[in-house]
């Protein structure tokens, strides 16, 4: 049975009698965010064609590109000047991502032992960074040339309480670090 099915269908009902919940109050993910910084490949327009490239080939869409508001000179940065790229999954490529991320993606990275607990803010939304593309099966890694980073952010729903935003996601399929 798929991601979506699973926990939008079936684990729902049973999640929110678990937690003596109305099924409408149950967590769910509403939206993920990428945001992925240029750096020092802002200058190079062979490394951003390839960026963008990438990043169509893993989240299935294209990136918007993000301006910087203003210049400030010790980064070298002027108005206007492309500083990285951002997109917001919803719907059917979330669910698709998701449950590639989970199954495929975070398991491949070096020592991962589950998701830190820090990485929740007040509203129980989950940002994650990732350093390396290279985890992402649709990537080959002989034929990267620049190696980015991007910042990942599950926005949920109804998250007023990080620990059931936590069993939540452990019932998607999300791995936390223990005794944090």
């Amino acid at each position: 049975m798929r991601l979506k099915e699973l926990t939008l269908v079936s684990n729902k009902k049973e999640f929110a009698k678990q937690n003596n919940l109305n099924v409408m109050n149950v967590p769910v993910i509403d939206k993920v965010t990428v945001n992925i910084g240029l750096g020092k490949f802002r200058e190079d327009k062979e490394a951003l064609k390839n960026i963008k490239k990438e990043v169509e080939l893993v989240f299935g869409q294209s990136p918007k590109w993000t301006a910087s508001k203003k210049s400030i000179s010790g980064f070298k940065l002027r108005e206007g000047q492309l500083v990285g790229y951002c997109l917001t999954l919803r719907g059917k490529r979330m669910w698709d991502f998701l449950e590639r991320l989970i199954k495929v993606s975070l398991p491949r990275l070096r020592d991962f032992d589950g998701i830190s607990i820090k990485k929740f803010d007040n509203q129980g939304n989950l940002t994650m960074g990732i350093t390396d593309q290279t985890i992402f099966t649709e990537i080959k890694p002989d034929e990267i040339k620049q190696n980015w980073g991007m910042s990942i952010t599950l926005t949920m729903k109804n998250a007023d309480n990080r620990e059931l935003v936590m069993s939540y996601l452990k019932q998607v399929g999300f791995i936390f670090k223990e005794g944090e």
